[in-house]
Protein backbone atom coordinates (compact mmCIF):
# COMPACT_ATOMS: atom_id res chain seq x y z
CA UNK A 1 0.00 0.00 0.00
CA UNK A 2 1.79 3.55 -1.37
CA UNK A 3 2.32 5.98 1.76
CA UNK A 4 -0.13 8.42 1.92
CA UNK A 5 0.82 11.94 0.31
CA UNK A 6 2.84 14.94 1.84
CA UNK A 7 -0.17 17.15 2.55
CA UNK A 8 0.95 20.57 1.69
CA UNK A 9 -1.03 24.37 3.04
CA UNK A 10 1.40 27.08 0.61
CA UNK A 11 0.85 30.56 2.35
CA UNK A 12 2.37 33.05 0.35
CA UNK A 13 0.75 36.92 -0.72
CA UNK A 14 1.98 36.96 -4.15
CA UNK A 15 -0.66 34.64 -6.19
CA UNK A 16 1.29 33.79 -8.68
CA UNK A 17 4.22 32.41 -6.36
CA UNK A 18 1.41 30.80 -4.71
CA UNK A 19 0.67 28.95 -8.08
CA UNK A 20 3.90 28.25 -9.02
CA UNK A 21 4.75 26.46 -6.11
CA UNK A 22 2.00 24.74 -6.25
CA UNK A 23 2.14 23.20 -9.27
CA UNK A 24 5.68 22.64 -9.33
CA UNK A 25 5.11 20.46 -5.53
CA UNK A 26 1.95 18.91 -7.28
CA UNK A 27 4.02 17.09 -9.53
CA UNK A 28 5.58 14.90 -6.95
CA UNK A 29 4.08 11.25 -6.33
CA UNK A 30 4.53 12.13 -2.86
CA UNK A 31 3.05 15.29 -2.33
CA UNK A 32 -0.37 16.87 -2.40
CA UNK A 33 -1.37 20.48 -2.02
CA UNK A 34 -4.24 21.04 -0.38
CA UNK A 35 -4.88 24.49 0.14
CA UNK A 36 -3.35 27.79 -0.62
CA UNK A 37 -3.56 31.01 1.91
CA UNK A 38 -2.27 34.57 0.93
CA UNK A 39 -2.46 36.05 4.64
CA UNK A 40 -2.23 34.40 8.18
CA UNK A 41 -5.65 34.88 8.41
CA UNK A 42 -6.90 32.70 6.10
CA UNK A 43 -3.76 30.65 6.70
CA UNK A 44 -5.64 29.65 10.17
CA UNK A 45 -8.48 28.81 8.52
CA UNK A 46 -7.03 26.91 6.33
CA UNK A 47 -4.80 24.58 8.50
CA UNK A 48 -8.27 24.26 10.50
CA UNK A 49 -10.12 23.20 7.82
CA UNK A 50 -7.18 20.87 6.09
CA UNK A 51 -5.11 19.92 8.69
CA UNK A 52 -2.39 19.60 6.43
CA UNK A 53 1.08 17.72 6.93
CA UNK A 54 3.39 20.09 6.12
CA UNK A 55 2.98 24.35 6.00
CA UNK A 56 4.84 26.51 3.48
CA UNK A 57 5.41 29.73 4.74
CA UNK A 58 6.34 33.07 3.36
CA UNK A 59 6.99 35.84 6.56
CA UNK A 60 6.00 39.12 4.55
CA UNK A 61 2.48 38.60 4.54
CA UNK A 62 -0.47 41.53 5.05
CA UNK A 63 -1.87 41.93 8.15
CA UNK A 64 -0.94 39.05 10.62
CA UNK A 65 3.00 38.56 10.12
CA UNK A 66 4.46 35.23 9.03
CA UNK A 67 6.19 34.76 12.55
CA UNK A 68 2.88 35.79 13.85
CA UNK A 69 0.69 33.22 11.92
CA UNK A 70 3.21 30.22 13.21
CA UNK A 71 3.44 31.32 16.85
CA UNK A 72 -0.47 31.43 16.37
CA UNK A 73 -0.40 27.74 14.59
CA UNK A 74 2.01 26.07 17.16
CA UNK A 75 -0.19 27.40 20.06
CA UNK A 76 -3.45 26.28 18.58
CA UNK A 77 -1.48 23.13 16.64
CA UNK A 78 1.26 22.14 18.55
CA UNK A 79 2.32 19.42 16.12
CA UNK A 80 2.09 21.85 12.83
CA UNK A 81 5.36 21.34 11.07
CA UNK A 82 5.91 24.96 9.41
CA UNK A 83 9.07 25.67 6.85
CA UNK A 84 9.84 29.04 6.22
CA UNK A 85 10.17 30.13 2.29
CA UNK A 86 11.17 33.66 2.00
CA UNK A 87 13.37 36.02 -0.08
CA UNK A 88 14.70 37.32 2.97
CA UNK A 89 17.60 36.25 4.67
CA UNK A 90 17.99 38.88 7.50
CA UNK A 91 19.12 37.20 10.65
CA UNK A 92 17.06 39.05 13.04
CA UNK A 93 14.08 37.86 10.93
CA UNK A 94 15.13 33.65 10.50
CA UNK A 95 15.81 33.98 14.46
CA UNK A 96 12.78 35.29 15.39
CA UNK A 97 10.93 32.69 13.18
CA UNK A 98 12.95 29.57 14.02
CA UNK A 99 12.35 30.89 17.89
CA UNK A 100 8.35 31.16 17.14
CA UNK A 101 8.65 27.80 16.15
CA UNK A 102 9.87 27.15 12.24
CA UNK A 103 11.30 23.62 11.89
CA UNK A 104 12.83 24.87 8.53
CA UNK A 105 13.89 28.09 6.15
CA UNK A 106 15.16 28.23 2.96
CA UNK A 107 15.63 31.20 0.55
CA UNK A 108 13.18 31.77 -2.49
CA UNK A 109 16.36 31.36 -4.78
CA UNK A 110 16.69 27.58 -3.82
CA UNK A 111 16.44 25.34 -6.43
CA UNK A 112 13.65 22.97 -6.68
CA UNK A 113 15.53 20.06 -5.36
CA UNK A 114 16.93 21.68 -2.27
CA UNK A 115 13.44 22.46 -1.94
CA UNK A 116 12.13 19.11 -2.43
CA UNK A 117 14.61 17.37 0.48
CA UNK A 118 13.66 20.49 2.69
CA UNK A 119 9.80 19.71 2.57
CA UNK A 120 10.57 15.91 3.56
CA UNK A 121 12.62 16.96 5.86
CA UNK A 122 10.63 18.79 7.88
CA UNK A 123 7.59 16.47 7.22
CA UNK A 124 9.63 13.94 8.95
CA UNK A 125 9.89 15.82 11.48
CA UNK A 126 13.59 16.99 11.02
CA UNK A 127 14.50 20.40 10.52
CA UNK A 128 16.30 21.73 7.26
CA UNK A 129 18.19 25.15 6.70
CA UNK A 130 19.58 26.88 3.80
CA UNK A 131 23.36 27.17 4.26
CA UNK A 132 23.10 30.80 4.13
CA UNK A 133 20.50 30.17 7.26
CA UNK A 134 22.32 28.57 9.03
CA UNK A 135 25.08 31.21 8.54
CA UNK A 136 23.30 33.74 9.54
CA UNK A 137 21.43 32.40 12.79
CA UNK A 138 24.45 30.90 14.02
CA UNK A 139 25.95 34.67 13.90
CA UNK A 140 22.50 35.72 15.45
CA UNK A 141 22.72 33.31 18.56
CA UNK A 142 26.22 34.60 19.39
CA UNK A 143 24.67 37.99 19.89
CA UNK A 144 22.69 39.55 23.04
CA UNK A 145 19.08 40.06 22.26
CA UNK A 146 16.89 42.84 22.68
CA UNK A 147 14.11 43.66 24.99
CA UNK A 148 10.48 43.99 23.84
CA UNK A 149 10.76 47.52 24.97
CA UNK A 150 14.49 48.42 23.30
CA UNK A 151 13.24 47.08 20.68
CA UNK A 152 10.07 49.92 20.78
CA UNK A 153 13.21 52.50 21.39
CA UNK A 154 15.05 51.30 18.67
CA UNK A 155 12.07 51.47 16.23
CA UNK A 156 11.61 55.31 16.69
CA UNK A 157 15.27 55.83 17.09
CA UNK A 158 15.39 54.14 13.17
CA UNK A 159 12.42 57.29 12.70
CA UNK A 160 15.04 59.82 13.83
CA UNK A 161 13.20 60.46 17.30
CA UNK A 162 14.92 62.32 19.90
CA UNK A 163 14.77 61.04 23.92
CA UNK A 164 12.33 63.48 24.32
CA UNK A 165 10.18 62.62 21.71
CA UNK A 166 10.26 58.59 22.28
CA UNK A 167 9.51 59.42 25.85
CA UNK A 168 6.03 61.13 24.66
CA UNK A 169 5.73 58.27 22.23
CA UNK A 170 6.04 55.42 24.76
CA UNK A 171 4.84 57.39 27.94
CA UNK A 172 8.22 56.72 29.94
CA UNK A 173 9.94 58.99 31.41
CA UNK A 174 13.40 60.44 29.10
CA UNK A 175 16.03 59.27 31.84
CA UNK A 176 14.55 55.71 30.90
CA UNK A 177 14.90 56.27 27.47
CA UNK A 178 18.40 57.09 27.64
CA UNK A 179 18.99 54.35 29.67
CA UNK A 180 17.49 52.04 27.06
CA UNK A 181 19.36 53.76 24.59
CA UNK A 182 22.97 53.25 25.86
CA UNK A 183 21.83 49.48 26.42
CA UNK A 184 20.88 49.08 23.06
CA UNK A 185 24.43 50.89 21.72
CA UNK A 186 26.28 48.26 24.17
CA UNK A 187 23.73 45.05 22.44
CA UNK A 188 24.29 46.13 19.03
CA UNK A 189 27.78 47.10 19.67
CA UNK A 190 27.70 50.15 18.21
CA UNK A 191 28.88 54.24 19.10
CA UNK A 192 25.91 56.14 18.10
CA UNK A 193 22.17 56.60 17.09
CA UNK A 194 22.75 56.53 13.17
CA UNK A 195 24.91 53.80 13.42
CA UNK A 196 22.51 51.55 15.16
CA UNK A 197 19.71 52.41 13.23
CA UNK A 198 22.14 50.97 9.99
CA UNK A 199 23.16 47.99 11.90
CA UNK A 200 19.09 47.64 12.65
CA UNK A 201 18.10 47.57 9.77
CA UNK A 202 20.55 45.88 8.10
CA UNK A 203 20.42 42.32 10.23
CA UNK A 204 16.18 42.67 9.91
CA UNK A 205 15.66 43.64 13.63
CA UNK A 206 13.07 46.78 12.26
CA UNK A 207 11.84 46.22 8.92
CA UNK A 208 10.89 49.88 6.78
CA UNK A 209 7.28 50.64 7.33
Amino acid sequence: MPAKPIRILVVDDHFMVRMGLSSSLAVEPDIEVVSEAGSGEIALEAYRKHHPGLVIMDLRLPGMSGIDCIAALLREFPEARILVLSTHSDEEEIYRAMQAGARGYVIKTIVREELLRAVREVHRGGQYLDPIVRTHLAERQSRRSLSTREVDVLRLVVKGFGNKEIARVLNIAEVTVKLHVSHIFEKLEVKDRTEAATVALRRGIIALE
